[in-house]
């Protein structure tokens, strides 16, 4: 059973580690109305219903039709004709079990509204929203209004006279290790770190302070930063003397806000959140633009239709004539154009981006976590239209903008009938079915791509549906559970678009996959779109993109913040190379002897999971499967690292495997006399708690906290816990039932011998990284040991399909597997042994698990912007200026779009270059010959009139002008890379990359690849052309 019992954290796991147990217990107390269920409204609704209130009622009282399609996915063909909110419901219901999911088909009124907490209206008129906006403001029900028209978007939020924020922006309070606190008035801390990130005004709460004790438990404290590493504090002159350690921790403050209601915000432009710096002026312009439009529709009884100037300078003059009240300086009547020309328009990308931020101000007003909006907020994306307009207008009449009957009405009153066609018949790949992956599928079936003749959309992703993805990708199901996510996903967008081409792949894309997803493959796409979890696999994406002059659309969140990229051939910058980051990696010796805070101990305990229950295992298996390969690789790694290996393994195999039960728990239970009692006395040994530097000062000091061994108790839970968790994973390695029977492991636990432990003078513990790895390549080890353990295993075993061991992958989300058990039992008393405050189960799943927080609302936002990007690769913009990256903070309704950046030029020789040019040559005409290295380096001589010194394919050295390679000029290019690596060149592969140096500047660090197509290609699939 879980800690916290009342909240299912296997459910809501990764939204747990965004908002907080304390912040879920009030959410699920809440009741909240969603007015109008097009698009918009669905998009809110599944947001919220996922993150967990109490209920949920959807009001509707219109009835489906064409236009809903465009972006509305929980309504089918069969519901035309039919309540929108009725027909919603039952697919909003199974979102989520913990939420109860009403529709009401009546009208929205007073009444109604007192039924809540939270009101968020959609489609609504002026009216409306004024008269709501009054009456819930006046009885603290938290009013929301959200809208959408084609490519524009409006947000307000009025949570009442006075709302408190209990925590503003949801990151982790800062906690920083002191090194020294000065007696006097105001005290002064110094803390270890070079930047402490406290500001003024911050609160904080000190803790395990040697000597001035006063301060442990006292305030919380307010601070005046003094710089980067010191703060001052409270009078400190009557405390007793600061001695050593330490830790000061922010203390978050709660604020209270005051919100007007819509009437009187309406005439306050101070309100205006920008989401663009560089459209500010649309925005205020916008302000008035949506209550122009709001007029518009009371006077005619319809939206502006399509593309009818006649309508749009109509807008424009009741604008104006706004204007007269408001002042503002810069009226741009653009957008007042392009607002009526498209104001009919339902489009997916934008509810989705909306929906996000709506459905996260719903989740502020029932738990008072993040600084909610104040007060409103347009957004537009009307760079998506045409760029250049009057050849568009030329080429496109009204009509080509009408409804027509299909599923894309409300897309093609935007873009018309030919961009619709144009949609399509794309080619995507997307990588990645998980959370964004799911939003942009949804996208993605609802804009028609990939969904026309000659059109597809190809997904991979190699997981398997876990019960922790339900509260996030909700393309899922619990009935799913264990299916691949690729297949289920590409199912589920079927049915919301019965047009999708979809295919599902469960392949991870690595150079181990370029046989399927290699170069004709990549040549037969338009674009694709990353919904990848890490790092590594988006510089490799991006980099095949690059290679095959690909468009890439990609997208991350973590927790409440996102972000999203552009990537256009020839114009922007790429994703880029990894980006190291050393000073993130905690120092073994750290790690091993010297922990001070709660991720060091629960890194110790995963390395000792992963060392005693999988590379033990992994080991064994490999030696009695290869044998003396098995022993020559290992001591090629270095002798000490040899030993540490070959003893294991002979453990593995020899004297020390359990026979039964019992002889896993002994094992268990002398373990954590190993790494609790004795090591610890060891170190203490080695360096007693009164120990001075060289220089004087107390070695046990700063970050190095003088520990104390530990007395096991089975009566302490802590104790057993390890002691069950480790027994148990013991038992699974070597195939050994156990079981979870406290009393039963105590009885056996009566019989195991502890034999006392004596330090060794003998012993040497390094204190830093560098004398670890100087001992390792010191030579100073245990030779006649490693001569032991090599004879014992050189012979060969008569049994050994029955020694084979099972290794253990390490799985966080299974309560019942023993893991977590294990984790955080191994760090607490780990924790214990150097006085370092605990963690409970789920801090500890979030560190060891390396978990990214996550919540539905931002993987939605981050999906609509980044289809919004797809529009503009789809028509083929070209201007930068058109194209927006994101970085959006949900948390506290932080929203900057701005332009990507160009890409970087460089010269080689004189010449200017980027990233997007290469040196592509054609290695094999249709039935001749492949070229030959000479051939090669003459033709770059000849067309780029570079002279090649130098020739790499990845390290190797193909070529070296200063070398005897006069044989290799005339061998074919792909023999010459076999040759060199001694590796056949595989058959899948068409084009060979090279680097080379040149003589005209050999100083050069970058330069373009040499893309040499030596294999047939299919036709059209690259050729020398470009797109």
């Amino acid at each position: 059973m879980c800690e916290n019992n009342d909240i299912d954290e296997g459910f809501y796991s990764r939204q747990l580690y965004v908002l907080g147990h304390e912040a879920m217990r009030r959410m699920a107390t809440a009741d909240v109305l969603i007015a109008g269920m097009r698009g918009l409204g669905v998009e809110i609704a599944k947001n919220v219903i996922l993150s967990g209130v109490k209920s949920v009622t959807v009001q509707d009282e219109g009835l489906a039709q064409w236009t809903d399609f465009s972006s509305q996915f929980f309504l089918q063909e069969s519901n035309l004709g039919e309540n929108r909110a009725l027909s919603s419901q039952p697919q909003l219901s199974a979102l989520n079990p913990h939420v109860r999911v009403s529709a009401h088909t009546g009208p929205v009124n007073e009444k109604l509204l007192q039924q809540f907490q939270v009101v968020v209206l959609t489609d609504s008129s002026l009216e409306d929203q004024k008269c709501f906006g009054t009456f819930c403001h006046s009885h603290g029900i938290k009013f929301i209004v959200a809208d959408t028209k084609g490519l524009c978007g409006q947000l307000f939020c009025d949570f009442g006279e006075e709302f408190e924020v209990l925590d503003p922006d949801g990151e982790t309070p800062i906690s920083v290790m002191i090194d020294h606190i000065t007696k006097e008035n105001p005290g002064v801390v110094t803390c270890f770190e070079d930047r402490h990130g406290f500001q003024n005004g911050c609160r904080v709460s000190f803790s395990e302070i040697c000597g001035m004790k006063e301060l442990n438990g006292f305030g919380p404290v307010d601070i005046i930063v003094i710089d980067s590493g010191t703060f001052s504090i409270c009078d400190t002159s009557r405390f007793s003397a600061y001695e050593k350690c330490g830790v000061a921790t922010e203390v978050k403050k709660s604020h209270t806000l005051r919100f007007k209601p819509l009437d009187e915000a309406l005439t306050d432009l101070e309100l205006l959140v920008n989401t663009d710096y560089g459209k500010i002026s649309k925005h205020q312009t916008l302000h008035l633009a949506f209550q122009a439009l709001h007029g518009f529709v009371k006077r005619e009884g319809r939206l502006p239709k399509a593309r009818f100037q006649p309508d749009a300078e109509l807008l424009v003059d009741m604008v104006k004539e706004l204007n007269k009240v408001y002042q503002l300086n810069q009226l741009d009547e653009g957008v007042v154009r392009s607002l009526s020309l498209t104001a009919r328009g339902d489009l997916a990308p934008i509810n989705a981006f909306i929906g996000g931020l709506a459905a996260q101000e719903v989740m502020k007003a029932c738990s008072g976590k993040f600084s909610p909006l104040q007060q409103c907020l347009y957004f537009d994306a009307l760079e998506c239209l045409p760029e250049d307009s009057m050849e568009a207008g030329g080429q496109l009449t009204e009509s080509t903008y009408l409804p027509t009957g299909t599923r894309y009405d409300g897309q093609t009153v935007v873009f018309g009938s030919a961009f619709q066609e144009k949609l399509g018949k794309q080619k995507y790949f997307l990588v990645g079915a998980g959370a964004i992956g799911c939003e942009l599928l949804k996208n993605f079936a609802l804009i028609g791509l990939g969904a026309g003749p000659g059109g597809n959309v190809i997904v991979t992703d190699m997981d398997s549906i876990e019960r922790s993805n339900l509260n996030r990708q909700f393309l899922f199901r619990s009935k799913d559970i264990g299916k691949q996510k690729s297949e289920i996903a590409a199912q589920a967008v079927q049915a919301m678009n019965p047009n999708m081409n979809i295919t599902a792949h469960q392949n991870r894309l690595d150079p181990d996959s370029e046989q399927v997803y290699g170069h004709n493959f990549f040549m037969g796409l338009d674009g694709v779109a990353a919904a990848l979890d890490n790092v590594e696999a988006r510089v490799y994406l991006d980099s095949r993109c690059v290679q095959h002059q690909r468009p890439l659309l990609e997208g991350g969140t973590l927790g409440s913040k996102g972000h999203t990229l552009v990537v256009v051939p020839h114009l922007t910058q790429s994703y880029g190379p990894a980006k190291s980051n050393p000073g993130n990696a905690i120092p073994l010796c750290t790690l091993k002897n010297f922990p001070h805070r709660i991720e060091h101990t629960l890194q110790w305990a995963r390395d000792q999971f992963e060392g005693l229950f999988k590379q033990v295992a992994e080991n064994v298996n490999n030696y009695l499967r290869e044998g003396a390969g098995f022993m020559e690789r290992t001591l090629g790694r270095g002798e000490a690292e040899a030993l540490e290996v070959l003893e294991c393994v002979w453990g593995g195999v020899g004297g020390k495997r359990p026979r039964g039960w019992e002889d896993c728990v002994g094992w268990a239970r002398r373990h954590w006399e190993t790494i609790y009692n004795n090591d610890i006395a060891q170190l203490l040994h080695c360096f007693p708690p009164k120990q001075v530097t060289s220089s004087g000062l107390p070695f046990w000091s700063g970050t190095k906290t003088c520990p104390h061994a530990l007395t096991f108790d089975p009566g302490n839970t802590t104790h057993m816990d390890y002691v069950v968790a480790a027994s148990n994973l013991y038992g699974q390695i070597y195939g050994i039932v156990g079981t979870r029977d406290k009393s039963a492991i105590k009885s056996i636990l009566e019989g195991v011998k502890i034999h006392p432990f004596t330090p060794k003078s003998t012993v040497k513990i390094h204190v830093t990284d560098q004398e670890m790895d100087e001992e390792k390549s010191s030579g100073d080890f245990d030779t006649e040991r490693l001569e032991e353990l090599q004879k014992k295993l050189s012979s060969s075993w008569e049994n050994s399909s029955a020694l084979q061991m099972h290794h253990i992958e390490f799985e966080k989300d299974d309560d019942g597997n023993f893991h977590m058990d294990y984790i955080v039992a191994a760090s607490n008393l780990r924790a214990e042994n150097y006085d370092i405050p605990t963690a409970d189960r789920h801090k500890s799943k979030l560190i060891a698990g390396r978990i990214i927080p996550a919540i539905v609302t931002t993987t939605a936002a981050v999906a609509g912007l980044m289809c919004l990007e797809l529009y503009k690769l789809v028509q083929g913009h070209k201007q930068i200026s058109s194209y927006r990256s994101a970085y959006i903070n949900l948390a506290v309704a932080y929203y900057v779009l701005s332009e990507p950046c160009r890409w970087r030029p460089f010269k080689v020789a004189g010449k200017e270059y980027s990233l997007w040019d290469d040196f592509l040559v054609q290695g094999r005409l249709e039935g001749g010959q492949e070229m030959t290295l000479k051939e090669l380096l003459e033709h770059i001589k000849q067309e780029h009139h570079l002279e090649v010194t130098s020739l790499f394919y990845g390290n190797a050295v193909l070529y070296d002008a200063g070398s005897n390679h006069k044989k290799r000029l005339e061998r074919s290019v792909s023999e010459v890379v076999s040759l060199v690596t001694k590796t056949a060149v595989p058959e899948h592969m068409c084009v060979i990359e090279m680097f080379a140096s040149f003589a005209e500047d050999e100083d050069c660090e970058t330069v373009p690849p040499i893309r040499y197509l030596f294999q047939m290609m299919s036709p059209g699939s690259y050729g020398l052309e470009r797109p």
